[in-house]
């Protein structure tokens, strides 16, 4: 196959881990015993695809730390839960295959005693299409009444958040809805919509308030999209998404376009499609959100969005990207990052009564059984 050499060099290159040089003898770092652990969080990321036939690898994985776990547990799936386009109405050809990419994940819960959380992503909201509100509420009601559990899909009504949750003794998550900033169309605010947020500084304002009342607490904040990436969302890109453009868009191989497809990319980098780092309103919520974290130490922020697995120590604090529940796409090595690696997989936080906080990173076993730890992390 013509340029194959550029298929074979990208997965490769992207396929294998990548730790800085201070994360190298991360196998070294040993947590404490398990009878000190207090409680975990499990990131799932991007999940809305999964293979229906009993044998997908993340969902297998999932069963396997619910069993472990048990109640001491909080499940947070990060947004994008049903691909292509969220849940659509009764009428729609993609209703059934929909619903049972749902209902493939809303299965694992039903004797589950832990928390569980959904976020929306762009592709719960339509694909951030004008009707998206439609489809976000009509996936929040599907999973309320499916799993028979209130406060599961955060935050409620497509409101912008926050939403402030107590987890465990010291522990808090504050959920927010980062598909507002960049969705088109309807999206609710003010105490009419039943959002606590009544404009866009509110709820910056309201998210600051939270953190300083929480500034001696072990705080993570969750949402769909990354303040940091190196991969297509961040504007990374490799020499293939050049000459095959539409490759960025399908992750397939198509014929080559080098001359207009370097532009592709470049106006993804620099300008950036509604769902990029570099489009205007996700910019200004980026920069706006990170100007208020770097206030504090320690804090996680978790996201999906990209189809990989990346972390990030930047400002004191640390930044997850958990977005391979079901797909997984190139992440670029070096730069900011402390890992990554383009594989199927999620995170685990694991806080212990001694106040610890540790980072591992779970993938499926080749058997598809269990799991293998490609890293893992004490982080503060």
């Amino acid at each position: 196959m013509p340029f194959a050499f550029l298929r074979d060099r990208d997965y490769w290159y992207s396929r294998l881990p990548y730790y800085s040089e201070t994360e190298h003898r991360w196998q070294q770092q040993e947590p404490p015993q398990k009878d000190l652990l207090s409680h975990s969080i499990l990131l799932i990321g991007d999940a809305g695809h999964p293979s229906l036939d009993g044998k997908d690898p993340i969902l297998h994985l999932i069963h396997e730390q619910l069993s472990i776990y048990k109640q001491d547990l909080t499940v947070i799936f990060l947004g994008d839960n049903v691909y292509p386009k969220g849940l659509p109405d009764k009428h729609s050809a993609l209703r059934k295959i929909s619903e049972d990419r749902l209902t493939a994940q809303l299965d694992l819960f039903k004797n589950f005693d832990g928390r569980l959380i959904f976020l929306s992503g762009n592709h719960d909201w339509n694909r951030g299409r004008a009707n998206g509100f439609e489809y976000v509420t009509r996936q929040e009601k599907y999973i309320e009444n499916y799993t028979n559990r209130i406060d599961v899909f955060l935050p409620s009504n497509g409101c912008p958040g926050p939403k402030t949750i107590k987890l465990h003794e010291n522990l808090y998550l504050i959920v927010i809805n980062t598909q507002w900033w960049v969705q088109r169309g309807y999206k609710p605010i003010g105490i009419s919509a039943g959002c606590e947020a009544q404009s866009e500084m509110h709820f910056y304002e309201l998210l600051e308030q939270a953190l300083e009342s929480l500034a001696e607490k072990q705080v993570i904040i969750a949402g769909h999209h990354p303040l940091f990436s190196n991969a297509l969302h961040g504007g990374r890109f490799t020499l293939k998404h050049h000459l095959f453009p539409l490759t960025a868009l399908h992750g397939k191989l198509y014929f080559p376009l080098p001359v207009a497809g370097s532009l592709y990319p470049l106006y993804r980098r620099f300008f950036g499609a509604y769902e990029d780092m570099s489009f205007p309103p996700y910019k200004r919520m980026r920069r706006k959100l990170l100007s208020i974290v770097k206030k504090y130490r320690n804090i996680v922020y978790a996201a999906g969005h990209d189809h990989n697995l990346q972390y990030f120590h930047q400002h004191d604090n640390h930044f997850i990207v958990s977005g391979s529940g079901s797909k997984t796409s190139f992440v670029h090595k070096g730069g900011k990052a402390s890992f990554t690696h383009a594989q199927k997989g999620c995170f685990r936080l694991d806080y212990y009564k001694n106040q610890e906080l540790w980072l591992h990173v779970l993938e499926p076993a080749n058997s598809y059984a269990g799991h293998q730890e490609v890293f893992r992390k004490k982080l503060n």
